[in-house]
């Protein structure tokens, strides 16, 4: 929340004279492309799925490069799986910023979406979860030692 209200600062002027409250919205909390909210979920939860399996498969390597896959993982999720949903991946990502949006003195802000608000949490805590899962239920991939 405190990056939010540091972007909020950063952009008040903006957003004072942007008259979509859509895009205001967009700059805070993710959003679906086509609302469909078992779609959106499984979207929300695949994407996250894979951050955190690939995380977990290869989060040991001895190399000291894993921020940087895991930085170019989170690009290429977003590239291949962000376009439907905004892609949070993270339930932190989109609930607290989507509750400062709520609560800023914005002018014409508009909604803050609660009826979408559940899916960027229950798709990436799914997903989480059933990576955690497979992860601890499939045999470890040998490592080159």
């Amino acid at each position: 929340m405190f990056g939010a209200l540091l972007t909020y600062l950063a952009y008040k002027k903006h957003f004072d004279t942007e008259p979509d409250p859509a895009t205001k919205l967009g700059v805070f909390a993710t959003g679906p492309a086509i609302p469909t909210p078992a779609w959106n979920t499984i979207t929300e939860a695949l994407a996250t799925f894979v951050l955190v399996y690939v995380v977990l498969l290869f989060g040991n390597t001895p190399s000291g490069l894993g921020p940087l896959a895991v930085a170019m993982l989170v690009v290429g999720i977003g590239a291949s799986l962000g376009g439907p949903t905004g892609y949070a991946i993270n339930p932190a990502r989109d609930l607290g910023p989507r509750i400062l949006h709520a609560l800023l003195p914005m002018k014409g802000k508009g909604t803050s979406n609660w009826s979408y608000a559940w899916i960027p949490v229950a798709g990436p805590l799914l997903g989480g979860a059933i990576a955690g899962a497979l992860y601890h239920l499939t045999p470890l991939i040998p490592t080159a030692g």
